[in-house]
């Protein structure tokens, strides 16, 4: 095996993938990556500006160049635009997500959404009940018509504050209200962060800053937080399910059909088609022995939730999925779909369908989903891509199937400890688990793919911290072994016996990377069962390998609801000294949390042990000295 493969990822399947690549002569994302080095140092630091066309301007970090732009704009103001306008695009992005659900919520509960149904019943009477919805004597899709109205309000300007805010510790709420970050509409905090970024408008670093704070908090307790409720009405809320992970989860005597993006919309009408027994039939009819569904990012991470629908890859991996040759048919909605994978499609049989209004790709075939077509068309189109299994050429499946357990969401962690957070509060009080850790996030080239991530996790729960994973990190995570039987082999003496006991590995899957918000509700939780603030708790989140403006809003809330959070690549900010250290040092004294910037995720995981001894220590338990 040549030693580049093995610098570019980790995992055993990328690097014999990538070998198989560059016999086939593609041309992949690290090579674009490549052919781009150097990269302008301008942007990297945040002092690129293009928001109006007297520019684009820059500033010269090192006071040899033009100091401010054409508009009179310093470093400080330029870097803060950037920053906020990230922000905006992150939040919009998970917060659209939650707008498309509750549109089909709305058109569940009006009878326009053949094939959608209501699943948890429960779930949809206790969110009704947080808005202020009666359930008592109710027709069950009255209530979701009510509470899709409500949620749409959420949206809008029609209320001073959004309301699943409510569910964050009192102290906290009463933080933000202080500071002047809560978020009032979801949309309205993104349009209010474009416009103070126009030229002309805010010109405060410090007040930017604020507004992106505010910002990220009504997609993390807004947006992204309707996203995951709404999905667990409609299609089930998670509870642990058997899994498995890596491109062994391809079966060469299978039509095999994947899923990629975000949005649970189109995956849940795609699996039900594949699950026809119609449809079946005609695919062993070609001579197939059967329809295979496997999932890439976080649209293959919302099947594994609630299904148990295997993981061929992350982010970083799609294009070496294909390459394959096993692929009949992928499905893409929207978020994190590189625009290059139509193209390498090209050079195999793969048929690619993107499926979103607002998502079209180059070489594509596109065919929109919406709630009344939904049902009809997944059969249409896995037909043809049963039609296309007798079209393969050579097939090339690199491993065996990493076995993984998935399906942790809030209630189903605390059904696995008895329904209350005590359990788990013991543990943490008697130091058997010293703390808790969400690990989140993207691949990102600049990276070795994959390593941040795994060797992050390996470190914490060696040392009795337990993980809770989301998106392409948790994807990376169950390729490692780390969420099945044998996984306790890796975890230190007091989490294997708690994690032993309970009958779960030390690494929980929560989901995908909307639901993040999950980690804030069970954050809340043992907030609330100690009566004080999240920024008390010995907890911490991280994201190792994260690229997308998405995981900058993620980041924002955490730290804004009192987690601190150790990025892996810095952000664009380092051409503001003054913003730079605000956001690693000052929002202590703001927020109860900072950031932290650490690429070596064993130095990395060192500030993060450090933190949650601090944090036991604040409280009165045992504390450990961190070297």
């Amino acid at each position: 095996m040549s030693k580049h493969y093995k610098d570019i990822t980790i995992t055993e399947d990328g690097q014999l993938m990538l070998k198989k690549a560059e016999k086939d002569q593609l041309e992949t994302v690290w090579d674009r990556y490549e052919s781009q080095l150097p990269q302008c140092g301008y942007c990297e630091m945040g002092l690129s500006c293009r928001i109006c066309n007297m520019g684009p301007c820059r500033v010269d970090p090192f006071g040899e160049g033009p100091q401010k732009g054409v508009c009179g704009a310093d470093a400080d103001i330029i870097v803060a635009r950037n920053l906020g306008r990230m922000v905006a695009s992150g939040a919009a992005s998970h917060s659209d997500h939650g707008r498309d659900l509750v549109e089909v919520l709305a058109a569940v509960a009006e009878g326009k959404a053949p094939g959608y149904r209501i699943t948890d019943e429960q779930k949809l009477k206790s969110v009704a009940n947080e808005y202020g919805i009666g359930t008592e004597e109710k027709d069950i899709l009255k209530i979701a018509g009510d509470l899709a109205y409500c949620m749409q309000g959420d949206f809008g300007t029609r209320r001073k504050t959004i309301t699943l805010i409510k569910r964050a510790p009192e102290v906290r709420r009463q933080l933000w209200e202080k500071v002047g970050v809560t978020p009032r509409g979801i949309d309205r905090e993104t349009s209010e962060m474009m416009h103070r970024t126009h030229m002309g408008v805010d010109n405060g670093w410090d007040s930017l800053l604020l507004q992106a704070i505010r910002n990220a908090l009504s997609d993390g307790w807004g947006g992204s937080m309707i996203a995951t409720e709404v999905s667990d009405i409609l299609y089930g809320t998670p509870k642990p399910v058997q899994t498995w992970a890596n491109m062994g989860v391809l079966k060469a005597d299978h039509v095999n059909i994947l899923v990629h993006g975000h949005n649970p919309v189109v995956s849940e009408m795609i699996l039900l088609a594949c699950q026809d027994p119609v449809i079946v039939a005609f695919a062993k009819s070609k001579g197939a022995e059967g329809i295979n569904l496997a999932g890439l990012c976080c649209t293959g991470n919302e099947l594994l939730m609630r299904h148990g629908v295997a993981m061929a890859g992350n982010h970083l991996m799609t294009e070496l999925v294909i390459a394959t040759g096993a692929v009949e048919m992928l499905f893409a909605d929207y978020q994190c779909i590189m625009p290059s994978l139509g193209n390498i499609a090209t050079c195999y049989h793969t048929k690619m369908i993107s499926t979103s209004d607002k998502a079209h790709f180059p070489n594509m075939e596109h065919h929109e989903f919406h709630p009344d077509n939904a049902s009809e068309l997944a059969k249409t189109l896995v037909r043809k891509a049963v039609e296309n299994f007798e079209n393969r050429g050579e097939v090339y499946i690199p491993v065996e199937p990493m076995p993984a357990v998935g399906g942790f969401s809030v209630e189903a962690i605390l059904g696995a400890l008895g329904g209350t957070p005590e359990p788990l509060l013991d543990a943490i009080k008697a130091g058997k688990i010293r703390g808790a850790v969400g690990v989140v996030g993207c691949n990102n080239p600049r990276l070795k793919h994959d390593y941040g991530h795994v060797n992050l996790i390996k470190n914490l729960i060696e040392n009795d911290i337990l993980v809770v994973d989301t998106g392409c990190a948790a994807v990376a995570s169950a390729k490692a072994g780390f969420k099945n039987s044998e996984a306790l082999q890796f975890a230190g003496p007091g989490l294997k016996e708690i994690c032993g006991a309970l009958g779960v590995p030390p690494v929980l899957h929560m989901g995908s990377c909307v639901d993040n918000v999950r980690i804030l509700v069970l954050a809340s939780a043992l907030a609330d069962a100690l009566g004080t603030d999240i920024s008390a708790l010995p907890l911490a989140g991280a994201a190792p390998e994260w690229y997308s403006e998405k995981a900058i809003s993620i980041g924002v809330y955490a730290v804004a609801s009192g987690i601190y959070t150790v990025l892996g690549p810095m952000p664009p900010i380092t051409g503001s000294m003054n913003i730079v250290k605000l956001l690693t040092e000052g929002l202590n004294d703001i927020l109860g949390a900072t950031f932290a910037v650490e690429p070596d995720p064993v130095k990395a995981a060192l500030l993060i042990r450090k933190h949650i001894e601090n944090k036991r220590a604040g409280l009165g338990l045992d504390s450990r000295e961190v070297k």
